[in-house]
């Protein structure tokens, strides 16, 4: 039985790419921090938005993530962010891009992340992970290192492809690795109301997660598009767009749900 000692680990995940999984990553764990929350976000994906998204230049940093999970570093020495400030930062480097192949022959390959974290994770209210847009070793590490799975899905027909694929993965992770792991749900993002969204789609979407789609929905906002080229996450950058509400709305239904 795999135990992470805190009150909850979040992996956001979507294997297509493209569907506002790291500005959901960076900015529901913003949220969380505002709302007083203890927050450590990792970022997972060897393309380091997230660490970029923060205004953190991970092409000058010399140790992260990757270097926590092979063991160079203790995972306490990665991480960003002075004592006193709720959220704080496990960056990608460049490394990460090579650790799928040099993780395949570590023993616990699927467990890296997780024992990376546990020795110091109790000092977090939550861990929100940043999972890279695929189903490889490293998403299963995500996977193994969380409580819950939030999913990201783009308000669009064609990226419903590959969620059934994402489901049994979680499903295999669920029989095999880490029996805990629960789906907390998905989030419709990218939504264009001069588009709407179809029956179908809301339909089919309904069939994947039945009781399990949160009711906020983030919209295509060109506030939240510009932040990360600032390095801000979307309160910092415009707390009074729309974008910000509907995260800030967002978060708060998690924590709802957590709650219940």
């Amino acid at each position: 039985m795999i135990q992470v000692n805190m009150a909850h680990s979040i992996a956001v995940v979507n294997q297509k790419g493209g569907v506002g999984k790291t500005t959901t990553a960076v900015n529901v764990a913003t949220f969380l921090a505002y709302f007083g929350k203890k927050v450590l976000l990792v970022d997972l994906d060897p393309q380091a938005n997230a660490t970029s998204g923060m205004g953190i230049r991970h092409s000058e940093l010399d140790k992260g993530v990757y270097e926590a999970m092979v063991g160079v570093h203790p995972f306490p020495h990665v991480i960003l962010g002075k004592a006193d400030e709720r959220l704080h930062m496990a960056p990608a480097t460049i490394q990460l891009a090579g650790a799928t192949v040099e993780l395949v022959n570590l023993p616990r390959r699927e467990y890296r992340l997780h024992d990376a974290l546990k020795s110091f994770s109790h000092d977090y209210d939550f861990i929100v992970i940043d999972c890279p847009p695929s189903l490889g070793l490293l998403t299963i590490n995500g996977l193994v290192g969380a409580t819950h799975v939030l999913i990201p899905v783009q308000a669009e027909y064609y990226a419903l492809e590959g969620l059934g694929q994402l489901l049994n993965t979680i499903n295999l992770v669920q029989q095999n690795l880490h029996a805990e792991l629960n789906i907390l749900g998905a989030v419709i993002t990218m939504y264009d109301k001069r588009v709407g969204l179809s029956e179908a789609v809301l339909k089919e979407l309904y069939q994947y997660f039945p009781k399990k789609i949160f009711r906020s929905v983030i919209p295509r906002n060109v506030r939240l598009a510009e932040a990360p080229s600032h390095g801000l996450p979307i309160i910092n950058y415009d707390d009074k767009s729309r974008g910000a509400k509907a995260y800030e709305k967002l978060t708060r239904e998690i924590l709802d749900t957590l709650r219940a």
